[in-house]
């Protein structure tokens, strides 16, 4: 652990577990960028702690990298299998570990990109992309549906804000806005407006409601906020929308 340290303290914030079961616990609370284990550990091995981690959706998303000393094809299958991102083997070269978390942090931005184009609006996917699984698609797919639904329930409610959303998704703040920010690059706070702004397009689209009417039906108090943003969101104001 002092080497990965050592390599990494310059250029990460590294926090650390002695024990896989101390590193599911805090990957629970502070949901990191990045994971790092090895695979033989007390308590908790490093394949238990994957199996922990991606069947959680609250670190699902999470790359880790198992370290271990064996290298046979037998090992490296059994912790993919398990979920790891990447199986590196000991001794590694330092590069050799900087350009796999590189990478893996380059992976997490086509999350960005492709949740990113979701029509938040609708409950329907964006088409495969061949370089994300499609199992780990589905899942982070169910979690932003979730809370799109959430957010529908409440939606004409200007107080349902990131607190009271994480206590309906029965996470806590911290939780909430780093999955969040994770998938899709955006705050809690700018993924709820983004939400309530695909909305009032929506109803622009399909009603004959006012543009105050609609930002009211939308969560917005004042109508003047919601046309400015509305314009930062889509390029251009609910009343060219209708013209």
């Amino acid at each position: 652990m002092a080497f990965i340290v050592a390599c990494l303290q310059n250029e990460y914030q590294i926090d650390c577990a002695y024990n896989g079961r101390k590193g599911i616990e805090k990957a629970r609370e502070a949901v990191p960028d990045l994971i790092l284990s090895d695979v033989m550990m007390p308590e908790k091995d490093g394949l238990e702690v994957c199996d922990a981690l991606k069947n959680d959706e609250r670190t699902s998303h999470i790359p880790i990298v198992l370290l271990t000393a064996k290298a046979d094809v037998e090992s490296r299958i059994a912790g993919l299998r398990r979920g790891a991102d990447v199986y590196l083997s000991k001794p590694f070269h330092e590069e050799e570990l900087r350009l796999n978390l590189t990478n893996l942090l380059e992976q997490r931005k086509k999350w960005q990109e492709r949740f990113g184009k979701l029509d938040l609006a609708e409950n329907t996917t964006v088409p495969e992309t061949s370089d994300l699984p499609k199992a780990d698609v589905e899942m982070e797919d169910a979690f932003l549906k979730k809370i799109r639904q959430h957010l529908e329930q409440h939606l004409a409610d200007a107080d349902f804000d990131g607190p009271r959303l994480a206590r309906a998704m029965l996470l806590s703040e911290v939780q909430l806005y780093r999955k969040i920010k994770a998938l899709t690059g955006k705050s809690t706070a700018i993924y709820i407006r983004s939400i309530r702004l695909h909305k009032g397009l929506e109803l622009l689209r399909s009603t004959h409601s006012t543009i105050s009417e609609i930002a009211y039906d939308v969560g917005f108090e004042d109508p003047n906020y919601f046309s400015r943003t509305f314009s930062q969101e889509f390029g251009v104001a609910p009343s060219e929308m209708r013209k």
